[in-house]
């Protein structure tokens, strides 16, 4: 059976559409330790950033609107992650001014482009999770 040529990834520096450079001119580059890129894909990575863009797609949510929806997330992991979404330009807050304070959130125009990626990522995880289960345990039941 023929082997499948191994396949590069771009080298630092080399041309790709999807790059961009940075404010200090060098190209964007999560393989390289110092590419603040890397901050964006270790949000990325987060599951209840996941969740959290998954959820707001739909539209605007009030804090307990969300954490009713994200089964099993915390308060306060809730707030951390809004609070981070929101810092990175992700999330937008939006304070009514009323009493009781009403607040929502809803993606930002960037955070909308996470829609797509994020979604095939959930799904990606609910199609392959039986196929995980089984590797997992046919891995555990040949540890010693």
């Amino acid at each position: 059976m023929p082997q499948e040529p191994a396949r590069r990834r771009p080298r630092p520096g080399s041309r790709h559409p999807t790059r961009v450079r940075l404010s200090d001119g060098h190209l964007a580059n999560v393989y390289s330790a110092a590419c603040p890129s890397r901050q964006a894909l270790d949000r990325l990575a987060d599951k209840w950033t996941v969740l959290i863009v998954g959820t707001l797609e739909r539209g605007p949510l009030r804090f307990g609107q969300l954490r009713d929806a994200i089964d099993g997330i915390s308060e306060k992991m809730l707030t951390q992650t809004l609070r981070s979404l929101e810092r990175d330009g992700l999330v937008a807050r939006r304070d009514h001014g009323t009493m009781p304070p009403q607040v929502d959130y809803r993606l930002t125009e960037i955070g909308t482009t996470l829609a797509a990626p994020v979604a095939a990522i959930r799904a990606w995880a609910e199609h392959y999770i039986v196929d995980i289960e089984a590797a997992r345990s046919a891995h555990d039941q040949n540890q010693p």
